[in-house]
């Protein structure tokens, strides 16, 4: 007979939790394969053959529900909380939109870009600089909201909506809270540049609405799908570059390896989403009773899946605290798997194409100038800032 799921009083959520995430994560694997956290009464799983196994299950392990699912948060409600067949429907469109052909237009303005980035921390003559607010986040909102089509006006917004979309997959605790003060103008700037007549016609967010027309979609999950591209595709990519960036500072080897061959971007960026992912944890819920490494979990109950503990499972990983970018990364769950991988893998190796190259031409090396202070939410996971050093090329 299956035994009892173990629990455990601890809160994983706490702001001292979320600085010492990487530990904590690591802990509650090595406990066991599945594990209760009393505190908010859900089951959470920390291995990587149990984690890509209720990945890859959506009839077992729904989407359509989760640890503190709020429909009415403001998190646009739909593409990741949808189960097949809506989902398959829905996911159809924006597949369509970021495929390697619709967006291979898009690579050299990427480069362009990142070009300018790279031009201005060099012009600049700083003896330091925090890479995520000099690099990461100059990049990417510029060149995700461009591609959406997206009006310039009321873009210093994006940082903080994007902390508060993390903050609503978490519980309503002290950083929850913190997340949302000062939100009207930040929603009041999604609500109005999601909007049809605020769009470029060329852009990105316009081919949804242009779905609409055909029927693909209604009206309003085309606004949706607009909301649900700049929450979901912004920040995920701005931790995994400056994850990239601080596992440079610390395994000097392998940025030597990348920029020896830049072809190697795309592995850089993969092993950055293995190494210490941007999203702790995705959430699901049971739609019956699953035995899962030797526990039974019953059907109903909200589960957690953490992703970077599964993708530093020594089980699974060789040396998984090594940062490597010539590791065989099959498997790894930074970008989800089953019907919910991720749609915008495309895009945000596109970006790491651009950036990625654009510092490893320019810049011999990265050093540490200081310790790197996290994003403070307890899913979103990543520096929110990182006090580094280069040398020029």
């Amino acid at each position: 007979m299956p035994d009892s799921i173990p629990v455990i009083d601890e809160d994983l959520f706490s702001r001292e939790s979320v600085r010492n995430a990487r530990a904590v994560d690591d802990h509650v694997r090595e406990l066991a394969p599945v594990v209760r956290l009393a505190r908010e009464d859900i089951v959470v799983m920390g291995r990587f053959a149990e984690v890509s196994t209720a990945l890859s299950d959506w009839r077992s392990f729904s989407s359509t529900s989760r640890p503190w699912h709020d429909p009415s948060s403001v998190r646009p409600e739909i593409l990741l909380t949808d189960d097949p067949p809506r989902h398959t429907e829905v996911r159809l469109v924006i597949a369509n939109a970021l495929s390697p052909k619709a967006l291979k237009h898009m690579a050299a303005a990427f480069a362009a870009d990142a070009e300018i980035v790279v031009d201005r921390v060099l012009d600049s003559g700083s003896a330091s600089f925090d890479a995520v607010a000099t690099i990461c986040r100059p990049f990417v909102y510029k060149v995700l909201p461009d591609l959406l089509g997206l009006p310039v006006r009321g873009r210093e917004h994006m940082e903080a909506f994007g902390h508060m979309v993390w903050a609503t997959m978490g519980p309503m605790n002290e950083l929850f809270h913190e997340a949302m003060v000062g939100s009207e103008p930040v929603l009041a700037w999604v609500e109005e540049c999601c909007n049809r007549e605020n769009l470029d016609p060329g852009g990105l967010g316009m081919q949804m609405f242009e779905a609409a027309d055909r029927g693909e979609i209604t009206p309003a999950e085309a606004k949706l799908l607009v909301g649900i591209l700049l929450s979901a595709a912004a920040d995920t990519t701005v931790m995994t570059l400056g994850t990239a960036i601080r596992a440079f500072c610390e395994f000097p080897d392998q940025y030597d390896a990348l920029r020896q061959d830049l072809s190697k971007s795309r592995a850089t960026f993969d092993e950055s989403l293995r190494w210490d992912s941007p999203s702790r944890m995705a959430g699901r819920l049971t739609t019956r009773d699953v035995e899962m490494g030797g526990h039974v979990i019953p059907a109903g109950t909200r589960c957690g899946l953490l992703f970077a503990a599964a993708n530093r499972d020594p089980r699974r990983w060789s040396e998984p605290d090594r940062f490597d970018i010539g590791r065989n990364l099959r498997g790894q769950v930074g970008w989800g798997a089953g019907v919910h991988v991720c749609v915008g893998k495309t895009l945000a190796q596109l970006e790491a194409d651009a950036m990625l190259g654009a510092m490893a031409r320019r810049i011999t090396r990265f050093e540490a100038a200081g310790d790197a202070e996290p994003w403070m939410t307890t899913i979103g996971h990543g520096p929110a800032s990182l006090p580094v050093r280069i040398v020029a090329a």
